[in-house]
């Protein structure tokens, strides 16, 4: 359950996947279970989902002042793409 609270210097998520490709397989995965809970938590918060073909799959971060960060997401299982996502949303660029 992605029960992450988002602090206000972030201000926006970014998914980017293949829609059939194995690599995004994971992050497909993340979306269908986590997406729900995570809006649940945060309900005016953007959180987007951009699909593409034959792209690797990445989770982009937007931050206050515009500055961004991004963290490739290729092969990894759910769990491990809720830690990546904790790791950017408390980061701070």
């Amino acid at each position: 359950m992605a029960a992450v609270k988002f602090g206000s210097h972030l201000k926006e998520l970014r998914f980017l996947l293949c829609q059939t490709s194995k690599s995004s397989q994971g992050v497909r995965e993340f979306i269908e279970k986590e997406y729900v809970p995570l809006k649940l938590s945060n309900p005016k918060f953007p959180v987007l989902i951009r699909e593409c073909s034959a792209i690797e799959p990445r989770l982009y971060a937007r931050y206050e002042f515009g500055k961004e960060a991004s963290i490739s997401l290729g092969n990894l299982k759910p769990e491990e793409i809720l830690q990546k996502l904790k790791q950017l949303a408390t980061a701070k660029p």
